[in-house]
């Protein structure tokens, strides 16, 4: 099943969160990427329902090995492009958000060689 852009930020910021605190909620969710608690609630259904994430009993969201995988592969893409758009001259505010909308966009054949060629592994 293809996830859309929006799932990736989602499974991306439960990463980041669960970094950060452990245990993440909805309402962490919410917070972190200024949407509406309503907003969140049904992402994360649809999320579960397509098995990128599980809910506890206790409210916390917890990433399948399937989100887990996705999860980590925008988060890696996000940050080195960041780092390569900062290192270029380009404000670290710009980078960041340049950077968020590229993660999605490369595929998987470009954003290797990008990574080759900045020699950040392969």
């Amino acid at each position: 099943m293809h996830l859309h852009q929006s799932g990736e930020d989602y499974l991306e910021t439960i990463l980041i969160l669960r970094r950060e605190k452990g245990v993440v909620r909805s309402i962490d969710v919410a917070q972190h990427m200024g949407f509406s608690k309503p907003s969140v609630s049904r992402a994360m259904s649809i999320l579960r329902a397509d098995g990128y994430i599980e809910m506890e009993r206790s409210g916390g969201i917890r990433l399948t090995e399937e989100g887990e995988r996705v999860a980590r592969t925008m988060y890696e893409r996000h940050d080195l492009l960041t780092r390569w758009l900062i290192g270029l001259g380009v404000s670290p505010e710009t980078a960041a958000g340049d950077a968020c909308r590229m993660e999605h966009a490369l595929s998987e054949e470009t954003f290797s060689c990008i990574k080759r060629y900045i020699g950040d592994g392969e």
